[in-house]
């Protein structure tokens, strides 16, 4: 029998992609927010592209804030936008 594959939607483009093709952003209760690369991290989870043209996305349209519930610092954007561009 074959193994269902896990799909997630990119919160920026609306495709649905395979999980391990899609890039993990969390939010801990703590209120961190990273980019989660074990895919294993607690907390609320938010799936994108692994381009930064969906990052920006994201961003413009409000997508991330409104995954998050919150208001992102622009710092933690600056940090997040320089991790996805080394991918």
């Amino acid at each position: 029998m074959n193994k269902k594959v896990p799909f997630r939607k990119c919160i920026a483009c609306q495709n649905r992609f395979d999980k391990k093709e899609l890039l993990r952003i969390v939010k801990t209760n703590e209120d961190d927010i990273f980019i989660d690369e074990t895919s294993k991290a607690n907390g609320r989870g938010a799936y994108i592209c692994k381009t930064l043209n969906c990052f920006e996305k994201s961003i413009k349209t409000g997508a991330l804030n409104r995954a998050f519930k919150t208001q992102i610092d622009k710092n933690v954007i600056k940090k997040l936008e320089e991790k996805i561009s080394e991918l």
